[in-house]
């Protein structure tokens, strides 16, 4: 049996969506975080602002409330608010494989209070989203060419729509990080699993949101553009929130990924 103080216990949450989501988070994390002994949070935040964008007072509730890292993808820049604060050096994250010169970074570096250090990297995919750079080279370029090697724990939230994308992703870093985490759909898939080389994946981890809706919003605002293909506004529903997340758990000395484990509870409005 592996000594716990040898692995890292990493919980990443799905796609947070709107107020009920945010309070369902808050108001559980702390006791999650004791029940399941996690060193680490990472949660997707792109949605948190009435379910498209990110401000920095939502970001910062949630860091405050037991969330160590927050990642993004292609709603990140919703809110102009957003721009000088990814700048800031805070722990929030865009996708790596924007240009250069857009604001904030792709990855960064979680210290756990022994010292050892944590890879956070976030990355987008191209199929049906934004026509970014390839986040397949994007990710060589961070992994094979980075100043200084990055330590052995990896985490990847790849923020994608389609599932042969995440897995080509998850196929192509096996052994090389920790976990590909599939992020943005807000649907829970079912093929959490530890891949030959070392590396935990999932297709997409879910949202932490509104169960009685459409992956989040309403019904009454979601249904009528299906119905009548006009343009409709979302908005978030209300009730009982899904909250979806998984745990991994990997070796501290190589960043091989023993298990991976999802999280699936139902927290009452």
């Amino acid at each position: 049996m592996t000594d716990r103080a040898a692995l890292l216990r990493c919980m990443a949450i799905g796609d947070i969506i709107g107020k009920p989501g945010r309070v369902a988070v808050v108001q559980t994390l702390r006791a999650v975080r004791a029940e399941l002994d996690l060193d680490l949070v990472i949660a997707n935040g792109e949605n948190l602002a009435a379910g498209a964008g990110l401000t920095p007072s939502l970001a910062e509730e949630l860091l405050a409330n037991g969330v160590d890292v927050i990642t993004s993808g292609n709603h990140i820049w919703d809110k102009r608010e957003i721009y000088d604060y990814l700048d800031s050096g805070r722990p929030v994250l865009r996708p790596l494989n924007y240009p250069d010169d857009a604001p904030g970074r792709g990855w960064l570096l979680h210290a756990l209070p022994d010292g050892d250090q944590v890879a956070i990297i976030n990355v987008m995919g191209r199929v049906f989203m934004n026509q970014l750079d390839s986040p397949f080279l994007a990710m060589d370029a961070l992994l094979d060419g980075a100043a200084e090697p990055l330590p052995p724990l990896r985490i990847v939230d790849f923020h994608c729509e389609i599932t042969s994308e995440k897995n080509a992703m998850g196929w192509y870093l096996d052994g090389r990080v920790s976990a590909v985490l599939g992020s943005h759909t807000h649907v829970p898939t079912a093929d959490a699993r530890l891949l030959p080389g070392g590396t935990a994946y999932i297709s997409d981890i879910g949202m932490t949101g509104p169960r009685d809706s459409v992956i989040g919003f309403s019904l009454e605002t979601v249904l009528p553009r299906f119905l009548t293909h006009l343009p409709t506004r979302f908005a978030v529903a209300d009730g009982a929130v899904s909250f979806n997340a998984v745990v991994i758990e990997a070796e501290r000395a190589t960043g091989r990924a023993r298990s991976i484990s999802q999280v699936q509870r139902l927290i009452e409005a």
